[in-house]
């Protein structure tokens, strides 16, 4: 098992913890990886783009002139694609771009994203922040004594005090362990991990 130390939020260390070699220490394949992220941002793709069709135009659909004798083209309703103004042919519609890979997939890469934050000593596991009330100056006191910038902060339930002093800091963001997601650990440079969250991680990827 992958030993890691636990401090406080004075970066000083209090104890140590053991992390399943499971979970943090497996191989970490960049093709695995990929195939998760672009999932997982196709699926937030709104797929709203659309455009007005010959139908969807404001317009009579009385034949502008007569078909023969005028020496014209021949030439139908106002809203004909060719004329100014008229419906569009060939154009997006709405549609969603969202798919899925197997569960396997998206637990594996789970596991490999956390591993490489392992690798790269950027996981960082807190024993707790603790905050008598939002202060967003007081949480940027404690990330610099951390010396952390742009962070992903897992945190158990009920610290509301946590995210809702983290909501003006763009660089950071806090997750409960259910929102645990292989695009935001590598996204941010840092994961922070609050002692607690540790065994909810555990109890979803070690089923």
């Amino acid at each position: 098992m992958a030993v890691v130390d636990i401090v406080n939020c004075k970066a000083e260390k209090v104890s140590q913890v053991e992390l399943p070699e499971e979970i943090f220490n497996v191989p970490v394949k960049s093709c695995v990886l990929h195939d998760v992220v672009t999932m997982q941002l196709a699926n937030r793709r709104a797929g709203t783009a659309s455009v007005k069709r010959r139908s969807d135009v404001a317009g009579s659909t009385r034949k502008l002139f007569k078909q023969k004798g005028t020496g014209r083209a021949r030439r139908g309703d106002i809203k004909s694609p060719v004329l100014r103004g008229g419906g569009s042919v060939f154009g997006p519609s709405p549609r969603s771009y969202a798919y899925s890979v197997p569960k396997k997939v998206r637990r594996l890469a789970l596991k490999m994203a956390l591993t490489s934050k392992i690798q790269s000593q950027t996981l960082l596991v807190i024993d707790k922040i603790e905050l008598e009330n939002f202060k967003t100056k007081q949480m940027v006191q404690i990330l610099d004594v951390l010396k952390v910038k742009k962070a992903l902060i897992i945190a158990d339930t009920g610290n509301d005090n946590l995210k809702i002093s983290c909501r003006n800091l763009p660089d950071i963001k806090v997750l409960k362990p259910e929102g645990l997601n292989v695009y935001d650990i590598l996204k941010y440079q840092h994961l922070l991990l609050l002692e607690p969250s540790i065994s909810s991680i555990e109890g979803r990827l070690l089923k």
